[in-house]
């Protein structure tokens, strides 16, 4: 029961993720996501893992929660669309992982699912660099968990520090722009 209540914050941040704009819901987002799946790795017997993705998640949301003006961003305008991904990819998750598992570890696949579909859709959607980072560092945190779901593969907490230091890392990161980001001017010069 707890591992499918971890799922579902794991899948309820990264829906926060998709829906928001600002600096303020993506960190919620990311600290749902982070929570979510360091449960989940607690439950697979991965302590150290679950400490690492913990500390790693929470890093970067604690960076995107205090970096520029606090605004929270959620549902902005036109963003109906995102909501029904996220509610499409919960339900296509959720019936890929009740379908295919009846083993313990359903939860783990459904929230590895979700999270891994939901920061793929959101970078691939483009957009300000802060969303494509925090989406980066929850896919991270989703990858870590993934070795996890193979059961005769024993791994070790090798997997989650990588995935922790890559969330961690990729928030905490300085921005840079790319070549000609900064021009400005009607012929782009």
């Amino acid at each position: 029961m707890i591992e499918a209540a971890a799922a579902l914050v794991a899948w309820l941040g990264a829906a926060v993720v998709v829906l928001a704009d600002a600096r303020r819901g993506l960190a919620l987002g990311l600290a749902l996501v982070t929570a979510g799946l360091a449960a989940l790795a607690w439950g697979t017997g991965q302590p150290i893992g679950a400490i690492a993705l913990a500390a790693g998640g929470m890093t970067g949301a604690l960076r995107c929660w205090t970096a520029a003006p606090g605004r929270w961003g959620l549902m902005p305008p036109g963003s109906t669309a995102r909501l029904v991904l996220c509610i499409a990819a919960g339900l296509l998750g959720l019936w890929i992982a009740a379908s295919a598992t009846t083993a313990p570890g359903a939860p783990v696949l459904f929230a590895v699912l979700v999270v891994v579909g939901l920061m793929a859709a959101r970078v691939l959607a483009g957009g300000d660099v802060i969303v494509d980072r925090t989406a980066i560092a929850c896919l991270a945190l989703a990858l870590a968990l993934s070795p996890s779901l193979a059961s005769s593969i024993p791994t070790g907490p090798v997997p989650y520090v990588i995935g922790a230091l890559i969330a961690a890392a990729v928030i905490v990161a300085p921005a840079t722009m790319p070549q000609g980001a900064a021009r400005s001017g009607k012929d782009g010069r």
